[in-house]
């Protein structure tokens, strides 16, 4: 190869070596700095793309764990606030059964009718309780407005003596699924019909009367026999212990499927958990850095750019050679 002064083409290519490993070394740098194998598109455009998606769809999961956990708690809400009822209405069952007793004159009774009465004013309130302003009870009036979902077929409960009872269904839909599809997922949470499950029919002597309830939840048709100018029932002797027996079931079976709601949207979180942390898995393989092999390549970048360095500048002196020619 002849000596010559204008070119040098292994300074040249020494040059280009030496940018190449410089810029290796700094992406080396940059994954190892953020953690993250990809920090651009360039790095991996399809890594990328997968990657995004896979993310967005660990957000949507993220929220829906959360709505999942709030409706959880508002079942939980509700459950309490049906035991309360409940009580009540097993005091009340006990206060008719003592009214039943031979020895009690119409003054002792009246005073079972003034607790009675007390129990179904907190009966009321009860009726109204809510979570963070949503209803934890429905009433037909109420849901008529079409806030709730009302079941086409209704709701059907079946009693002590295997009769047959259909009653208004209301519920709210809880989307489970980050797609937002609710056939892909979702958990219809009961929103209980406070008015049928207190139901006490007619209570007028000879059966007839209109339907009322204990706690006067929406009465119907103003008052009538036995029922005072608030709507509640004001002698204990108007309802009878079957009543207060069938009322009870209704409130057992109101609690079981609320228990049964309970478990499901608990099974419905546990999933979407697990689901998150498989995602999550997902996104960190294609995004994450390998820690340990890029610290490998690290140092091998970093010898390579020390090297092209000190190469590029003994390429740079073998125009040298010349002049100690022309010398």
């Amino acid at each position: 190869m002849p000596v010559v002064v204008n070119s040098n083409a292994t300074a040249t290519a020494s040059s280009f070596n030496l940018s190449r490993a410089n810029d290796a070394l700094r992406k080396s740098l940059e994954r190892l700095s953020t953690g993250k194998r990809i920090n651009s598109a360039a790095d991996d455009a399809g890594g990328l793309s997968v990657a995004y998606k896979l993310n967005s769809k660990m957000t949507r999961t993220s929220s829906i764990i959360q709505n999942s956990q709030n409706a959880l708690s508002y079942l939980q809400m509700q459950d309490s606030s049906l035991s309360a009822a409940g009580k009540i209405v097993d005091r009340m069952a006990e206060l008719r059964t003592m009214a039943q007793d031979i020895t009690k004159n119409t003054g002792d009774i009246e005073n079972y009718s003034k607790e009675f009465i007390e129990l179904q004013s907190q009966l009321n309130q009860i009726s109204k309780e809510k979570f963070n302003g949503i209803s934890l009870f429905s009433t037909t009036a109420e849901a008529s407005s079409g806030i709730l979902n009302k079941a086409t077929d209704g709701g059907i409960y079946i009693n002590g003596e295997g009769v047959s009872l259909n009653y208004d269904s209301f519920s709210r839909t809880l989307t489970t699924h980050d797609s937002g599809d609710t056939d892909a997922g979702s958990v219809s949470i009961n929103v209980i019909n406070f008015q049928f499950m207190l139901s006490i029919g007619g209570l007028a002597a000879n059966g007839s009367g209109n339907s009322y309830n204990l706690g006067n939840i929406a009465a119907q048709n103003g008052t009538t026999d036995g029922v005072n100018s608030d709507g509640f029932v004001d002698n204990i002797k108007n309802v009878s212990v079957g009543q207060f027996i069938d009322i009870i079931s209704r409130i057992a079976d109101m609690r079981a499927e609320n228990g049964a709601e309970q478990n499901r949207v608990m099974q419905r979180i546990d999933l979407l958990q697990s689901n998150m942390t498989n995602i999550e898995a997902a996104h960190g393989r294609i995004m994450d850095a390998d820690i340990a092999l890029e610290s490998t390549r690290f140092a091998r970048h970093n010898i390579l750019v020390q090297a092209s360095a000190s190469m590029t500048a003994q390429a740079n002196q073998l125009s040298s050679v010349a002049l100690s020619l022309i010398g």
